[in-house]
């Protein structure tokens, strides 16, 4: 009889598990005019910046496995082929965590643990942070996926109104995310719709603080950065979010982010190390109307980020903002969407061998997107961008940033 018993309650646990495999596979053309892209090291806003044709490939596969009504289990990654001049790996780990939940009549507890996107993009909000929208990004949600990332705790608390209204508040503390604000302070803002994975090391503009023996920044290691790798400083970052959303109608939130970094060099004294960047940012999102018909969103970003001892010279201080109004509208088969954005950065310190980290630029994007079959969708995508890079003037290129794309995308999505 007890045999009987457990074999039962095994059975409907089986039954009671789910497995959903997501994701796309996709093929790009893409035509590209301005500086040489920053993935090659050039001073480019665009990832297919340069002046040329490239025909580019991505997959996108993400696993979630759930064993029971109070834990599930998710994986993604990327794949990618590039062009060889680009930086950084062809395919990687983009998320990786577990979810414990617990609901009550009007209520739900979640406590995620692992490698995830916090919960505040009002662009990404298909399946393993994609964009249903279009198929770049735009700057503020770029940095996101470059550079902004946890490995740790997020405690989550949702409370549903009579009137279905939801409140959610949550709190984060996280590790392994101290070099967050190196592409921001040192390149300055990017378009695109890549997602740095766990230890992939990205390049850094060709700046003479970071090539010269006598430049103040010459011990940051020269093949680059890496956005998320093992702890340098044994800091812990923390983030905090409030969410306030009426269901098919909107949604508003406000998250802070701090990562904690100490702003010295790791390992200390080394010949080629990377630095613990002490960053932090406000981030403002809207979302109104239904993006399966007519949707408006919006998000405003604002913070600063420091590298270096206060003490000395030889050190970063920037203060950046970016910001976007996106209008999307779904008919029948048909996406037409349009975005337009500002962003900056905002030289701050007085290093006298470092470079100015000013940055002033505007992009705007207009795609229109065509399910093909339910599985397969083809998009066009125009994005121009136009902006001033002080620094890159200062050793020997343009200082305009300006570029143009035009992309053409089939995608299979499953």
């Amino acid at each position: 009889m007890r045999r009987l018993v457990l074999t039962l309650a095994f059975a409907t646990t089986l039954s009671a598990q789910t497995f959903d495999l997501t994701g796309y596979v996709a093929a790009r053309g893409v035509n590209a005019t301005g500086p040489e892209s920053w993935l090659e090291g050039g001073f480019g806003r665009l990832e297919a910046g340069g002046d040329r044709d490239d025909f580019t490939a991505l997959a996108h596969l993400g696993v979630d496995w759930r064993p029971t009504s109070w834990l599930e289990l998710h994986a993604s990654g990327v794949a990618r082929r590039d062009r060889e001049e680009f930086g950084g790996n062809d395919a990687g780990i983009v998320e990786a965590y577990a979810d414990l939940r617990k609901e009550f009549s009007f209520d739900e507890v979640r406590l995620r643990g692992g490698f995830f996107f916090l919960p505040t993009s009002k662009e990404n909000k298909d399946d393993n942070w994609s964009s249903p929208y279009t198929i770049n990004f735009s700057a503020l949600n770029t940095w996101i996926g470059e550079e902004v990332r946890p490995l740790g705790l997020d405690l989550q608390y949702r409370h549903t109104t009579s009137a279905g209204h939801t409140i959610t508040g949550g709190a984060t503390g996280f590790r392994d995310n101290d070099t967050m604000g190196t592409l921001l302070g040192w390149r300055g803002w990017s378009i695109g719709d890549r997602l740095t994975t766990y230890d992939e090391q990205l390049p850094l503009p060709p700046l003479g603080s970071l090539e010269f023996p006598d430049g103040p920044f010459w011990r940051q290691r020269d093949d680059g950065t890496t956005p998320f790798t093992k702890d340098l400083d044994g800091n812990t970052g923390y983030s905090g979010r409030i969410r306030y959303g009426i269901p098919q109608r909107g949604n508003i939130q406000y998250t802070y982010v701090d990562n904690g970094g100490d702003r010295a060099l790791y390992p200390p004294d080394a010949q080629s190390g990377e630095y613990s960047w002490e960053t932090r940012f406000h981030q403002l999102g809207l979302e109104i109307g239904n993006p399966d018909d007519l949707v408006v969103a919006a998000e405003y970003l604002v913070g600063e980020t420091y590298m270096g001892f206060t003490d000395r010279p030889n050190f970063v201080e920037a203060g950046f903002w970016a910001t976007y109004l996106l209008v999307s509208e779904k008919r029948g088969r048909n996406r037409w969407t349009a975005r337009y954005e500002l962003f900056k950065t905002e030289e701050e310190d007085e290093t006298p061998l470092g470079e100015d980290n000013d940055e002033n630029g505007r992009a705007w994007t207009l795609t229109w997107m065509y399910d093909i079959s339910p599985a397969i969708r083809g998009a066009f995508e125009f994005t121009q961008v136009s902006g001033e890079r002080e620094a890159a003037q200062q050793y020997g290129f343009e200082p305009s940033t300006t570029g143009r794309s035009f992309t053409l995308e089939v995608r299979y999505r499953f």
